[in-house]
């Protein structure tokens, strides 16, 4: 499961809120952490995290482009998925996380749990074929 540490979370927030993919020192200018930092420690977590499979980049110049291999929205949803397959009982945590939602998230869970059962009805996934 990749979760990020401070800064890395800093640097993929600037690069998810980008138009564009992003150089080293627009992701520093961009970033919103709690203190300065140096634009070759930058440099060197998104290195890590492009050799962690979370960004992709391409020479632009002398710079390296950034930009990430999926989305904010992409990236959490695998992250859930990958919690609610590595504990002992998937049905149980999801009863659990359900049970501490906010009421307006219920309602939206719902929403979109009845949307996903109207796309697989029209058009059922491989496996069930």
């Amino acid at each position: 499961m990749k979760e990020f540490g401070e800064l890395e979370s800093a640097i993929m927030d600037a690069l998810w809120r980008a138009d564009s993919p992003l150089t080293v020192r627009e992701v520093r200018d961009t970033m919103v952490y709690g203190r300065n930092v140096a634009y070759t420690t930058v440099m060197t977590v998104t290195n890590i995290l492009h050799h962690k499979g979370v960004l992709n980049r391409e020479k632009a110049g002398r710079a390296w482009l950034y930009w990430p291999c999926e989305s904010r929205e992409e990236h959490n949803a695998r992250l859930m998925n990958e919690i609610f397959h590595s504990c002992g009982d998937p049905g149980t945590t999801m009863l659990r996380f359900v049970e501490n939602i906010s009421d307006e998230d219920v309602v939206q869970l719902n929403r979109v749990l009845h949307e996903v059962r109207a796309r697989r009805t029209r058009n059922p996934p491989e496996a069930s074929r």
